[in-house]
């Protein structure tokens, strides 16, 4: 299983930014994906989820202003991040089913 993720950059406080976890060598519909994201200094932590039948579930910090999707067809896993905050400064990493991640890609927000 090889995990990419993209998307990730600098913006303004009140901006928005889709990242993309292409994944392949695994089938999309056998494992729980989610979004994970470490701020320096800090631990990592869980932002979002979702798992194979769609159910979704999200961080407090983040609900109402990020959504977790995924193209089965295309192995893509997706986060819209909406209304992004300073906080929301981190590398952010996909994971499939907590065993596989990827490399991450940096968010910044000021």
């Amino acid at each position: 299983v090889q995990l990419v993720e993209s998307g990730g950059g600098s913006v303004q406080v009140g901006g928005s930014l889709r990242l993309s976890c292409v994944a392949s060598g695994y089938t999309a519909s056998r494992y729980c994906m989610g979004w994970f994201r470490q701020a320096p200094g800090k631990e990592r932590e869980g932002v979002a989820a979702i798992d194979s039948v769609g159910n979704t579930d999200y961080a407090e910090s983040v609900k109402g202003r990020f959504t977790i999707s995924q193209d089965k067809g295309k192995n893509i896993l997706y986060l819209e991040m909406n209304d992004l905050k300073p906080e929301d400064t981190a590398m952010y990493y996909c994971a499939a089913d907590l065993a596989y991640w990827g490399r991450g890609t940096q968010v910044t927000v000021s």
